[in-house]
Order: structure tokens, then C-alpha cells, then sequence
């Protein structure tokens, strides 16, 4: 297919174009040339390899030119609308101690909190304040008027329709904020009244419904800015949005529905009455009870819901009864930030054991070990010496630079500059901690040949050989420069066990065995 070269060229992946650790673009836009052109391209081994008419070069995986674009999973083409029979299996659930201890569960609620739009937590200590700890497992809080956190009790004199024991209807919080807290989370510390039982609506299977059922009502309510107001002795918030908002494209992205908040709209008798006619629509359609999830929250549970998705609802309760949740606000982008790293972490672990388990069990540069083979011993050697886990990390992975192929590179007397290839691509999961005696282990191989005679004597004939590929010993001044730079200790001691873990057959812990430590020190 065809391609944009401007938009192929800004989205060169090397690294002098972007940063490998946070994939940040290295160039503006205006420092392209004008007159920017494809000199020349070729597609090899699943690769299209472009030289572009400035000497710039590119490489770019053929699969990822053939992705389709995605957008930032908030409006409803990403989630699952859903009624309330969806759950009727139980549910989207997970125990607080496992949700901590397993990456892969918290991974999963907080996918459900982004695809489903809530989740429960079991178990959380029933204990004051805890419900902020909930909200930094995957985020922050986000501060309001009502404080870093409130008390969803019978107050004596309440602000909030909340803090009553009343009924109330499916809503969505602070709709008179702007930006709206995208989050909202609730953890119960009490519940023994009669009544007080939770409910959540899918605010977006509703637009659904209101678009399918009365398209002339849903338009209305997407292009209809509504005033939401609330004011009491020290706050005065106001924001002007539609009910429904929708992107660009038409799709639902946000819904803002709170009939206690709706201020007065200023418009034409005729505008004004189009307006409330769809207003009740939509209102009656959330009213449904195919579509309200009703359950109740015991004391430990902790409900995470999108709060600009998500209409919640509470049936009244006997005030002789004890209920008191404690509830925070927290937003959808922190939460979908954690779980993409959470994602990329078990990815790109993943991605290390399919070397080790794949291109890993091929020859390692003439030795008699496997790549594999070779970079476990390293790791094990590391770890029966104490080392920190980010130098055992380093030990494991020195030598990932060579897969590719082009560690055949290097035996063919080609520097395939390894060390700054490998330690590049980890700096996507790891810091440098771990990458930088890895790009470093090299050079301290060159170093300890020039600072320690005795050293080249226990190289091995390949080792011998790739020294000389990789520049030979450093001469004086260049051993002194490289013994002055911050890493040089940690690269030697990388380079020692580099040296040792050639032994054939020599038994060694597999991948699994690392894969804690690495899940660890993964940064992104």
C-alpha cells in the first residue's frame, strides 16, 4: 500500500530519532527537509528498510505498517455495554491479597474497571482511610471540596443528597467539574440497615438504547450543552457539557447525568422543549430494570467504577441502621496507565523467555555452551555471588544484543556494537541499573586486558578473537577514562561472570527461575 513518507519518517522508530526509554521524538517536525523523499526502500525478512533522500536510514517491522489505528479506549468502541443479566455469573471480582501480590490479578481488575467500567475488591481492611490506599495501588486521588476522601453517611446537616438516608436515582458525580473525576471508588466500612443496597447503570448501552430507539433524542443530547451547578457556603463549581458527549467520530465518550446538579438552560421555547423530551427519555431508558445492576457491598468491599460512564444509584436505608462507605476520586488515565505497563511488563517478559527459549538454544559465538546456556550461567553466577538483583538482571541479559543474528556478525569480523544494542532495547523495561553495565561490558572486557596481564590469558579462543573484533585493549588513556566512569565497577564484575559462564553442561536454574527478579526491576 502506499505511504506517506512525512508520516512514515516521523515515525521512525531508531533511536537517534527517538528516545528508547519513553519512545519521545528526538527531531521537530521543521527539521525535516522540505523536500523529504524515499531514495530507496527494500522489504526483507518481514522488515521494509528505507533510505531516505537526506542519508537518513529506517527500518520498520512490516507487521506494525499493517496495524490498524486505535484510539485511547474511552469511547464505547472499547468497552463491553452491558445489562444487568451480563452478570448475572457474578461479578467482575478479585480478593484485595491477591490483587497485591499477583500483577496478572490486578492486571485483570483494572482491565474490567476499563472495559466493564467497575470491579469489587474483597477483603480490603476495614479500616479508615483505606480506600486512598486502593486508589495509589493504581493511581492517585484526586482532591476535591469534599477533601482527599469523604464519609457517605447520615450527616446532621449535609451538603449532599449522599449523606442522607433518601434514595438515589442512577447519577453520575460532580458533572459541575471540570475536568470531571473520571474515577470513583467506594469502600464499605458498614452496613448492617435495613436497605442501603448499591446500583450501577451502563450510562453508554443507555445512549445506545436512547441512539437505536429515538436517534433524533440521542442528537439532541449530544449537541445540547447542559449548566451543572453546585454552590454551598464555601464552593461554587459550574460546567457546561451535553448529557452524552461523543468524539469526533460520533462515538459515545462521556456521559454527564445528575438531575440534582442540572442548572437552568437558557434557550428557545422550541430548543428547550426538544431538549426535555429527550432528557426524559433518557432518563426512563436508565430507569429500566433490565439494565440495573443492583447488589449490596458488605464491609471490606471496595467499588471502583467509571465515573463518567457509569451511573450509580443507592436504594434508601433505615436511619436506625449503621451505613457508612468512605469514598475517594481518583481518574481513568492513571488507571490505564498502570495496567499498559502492567501489559507491557508481562510482554516483554514474555518476549525475554521466547529467546531463551527459542534463539537462545543456537550456538554462542564458537563456545560450548548455547546463548542460553551461557547467559543463565552468567545470571547464576551472579546470584550465587550476593549481588544486587539489577547486576543479577544484567548478568542474565549482557548478551541479548546478539540475537538477530548478528552475533554471526561478529565472528564474521564485524563489531556488531552488542552491548549498546542489547542494553538499548531492555531500556524499554529496565533502567539504567541494569542497562548500563550491560552497554559498559564490552569495553570493561578491553579495559581488564590492558589493566590486569593476566586477564587475556583466561580469554577463550572466541573471546580472544572478538577482542580483537571489538578494538583490542584500551591504551592507557582509555583504561583511565573508562575506570573514572560512574558504572565501570559494576560492568567489570558483569564481565567477570560474562568470562565464567562458558562451562558445558553445567546445571543452571531455567528463565522461570529469574522472572520475579526481572518482573522487580521493570521500570515500564
Amino acid at each position: 500500500m502506499p505511504l506517506s513518507a512525512y508520516w512514515l519518517r516521523d515515525n521512525c522508530p531508531c533511536t537517534e530519532c527517538r528516545d528508547p526509554r519513553n519512545g519521545q521524538k528526538l527531531f521537530q517536525i521543521t527539521d525535516l527537509p522540505a523536500d523529504l523523499a524515499i531514495a530507496d526502500q527494500v522489504t526483507e525478512a518481514g522488515v521494509l528498510a528505507v533510505r531516505w533522500s537526506d542519508g537518513h536510514r529506517s527500518a520498520y517491522p512490516v507487521e506494525w505498517l499493517t496495524q490498524a489505528g486505535t484510539g485511547d479506549g474511552r469511547t464505547e468502541q472499547d468497552k463491553r455495554l452491558w445489562a444487568a443479566e451480563d452478570f448475572a455469573a457474578g461479578l467482575p471480582e478479585a480478593d484485595w491479597g491477591a490483587y497485591l501480590a499477583d500483577p496478572t490479578e490486578r492486571a485483570a481488575v483494572l482491565a474490567a474497571v476499563r472495559r466493564s467500567g467497575f470491579a469489587v475488591l474483597r477483603g480490603v481492611p476495614v479500616a479508615e482511610r483505606q480506600v486512598l490506599a486502593v486508589a495509589r495501588s493504581f493511581g492517585y486521588v484526586r482532591e476535591t471540596n469534599y477533601g482527599e476522601l469523604f464519609d457517605v453517611r447520615v450527616e446532621p446537616d449535609p451538603n449532599n443528597l449522599a449523606f442522607t438516608s433518601a434514595a438515589i436515582a442512577p447519577h453520575t458525580d460532580n458533572p459541575y467539574r471540570d475536568p470531571v473525576p473520571t474515577l470513583q471508588l467506594l469502600h464499605c466500612l458498614r452496613n448492617d440497615s435495613a436497605g442501603g443496597d448499591s446500583g450501577l447503570v451502563d450510562g453508554f448501552k443507555a445512549a445506545a438504547v436512547l441512539r437505536a430507539e429515538a436517534p433524533e433524542d440521542f442528537a439532541v443530547l449530544t449537541r445540547t450543552p447542559v449548566p451543572f451547578v453546585f454552590r454551598d457556603r464555601a464552593t461554587e463549581l459550574r460546567a457546561e457539557r451535553p448529557l452524552i458527549e461523543v468524539d469526533g467520530l460520533g462515538r459515545v465518550r462521556e456521559v454527564r447525568f445528575n438531575n440534582r446538579s442540572i442548572g437552568t438552560l437558557r434557550l428557545p421555547a422550541e430548543q428547550l422543549d426538544a431538549f426535555y423530551a429527550a432528557y426524559r427519555r433518557f432518563a426512563e431508558i436508565t430507569l429500566r430494570p433490565e439494565l440495573q445492576l443492583t447488589f449490596r457491598l458488605e464491609p471490606g468491599d471496595c467499588l471502583i467504577f467509571d465515573n463518567v460512564r457509569l451511573l450509580h444509584a443507592r436504594t434508601a436505608f433505615e436511619q436506625d441502621g449503621h451505613r457508612h462507605l468512605q469514598g475517594c476520586y481518583a481518574d481513568l488515565d492513571s488507571l490505564t496507565s498502570t495496567l499498559a505497563v502492567l501489559d507491557r511488563r508481562a510482554a516483554g517478559l514474555e518476549t525475554l523467555e521466547q529467546l531463551f527459549a527459542g534463539e537462545g538454544l543456537g550456538e554462542y559465538l564458537g563456545e560450548a555452551v548455547t546463548m542460553a546456556e551461557h547467559m543463565l550461567q552468567a545470571g547464576a553466577l551472579a546470584e550465587a555471588a550476593g549481588a544486587p538483583a539489577h547486576l543479577v538482571a544484567a548478568a542474565l541479559l549482557h548478551d541479548v544484543g546478539h540475537f538477530g543474528g548478528s552475533g554471526l556478525e561478529l565472528m564474521q569480523g564485524q563489531d556488531n556494537r552488542h552491548s549498546h544494542t542489547g542494553a538499548d532495547w531492555l531500556a524499554q523495561w529496565f533502567g539504567p541499573e541494569v542497562t548500563e553495565p550491560i552497554r559498559l561490558h564490552v569495553a570493561a572486557k578491553r579495559y581488564l586486558c590492558a589493566v590486569e596481564p593476566d586477564y587475556r590469558a583466561g580469554l577463550s579462543e572466541a573471546s580472544e578473537y572478538t577482542l580483537q573484533v571489538q578494538g583490542g585493549p584500551m591504551d592507557a588513556q582509555e583504561a583511565a577514562a573508562f575506570a573514572a566512569l560512574p558504572g565501570a565497577e559494576n560492568a567489570v564484575a558483569v564481565r567477570r561472570w560474562d568470562d565464567q559462564a562458558k562451562v558445558a553442561d553445567a546445571p543452571t536454574p531455567p528463565y522461570t527461575h529469574f522472572r520475579p527478579l526481572l518482573e522487580l526491576l521493570m521500570i515500564g
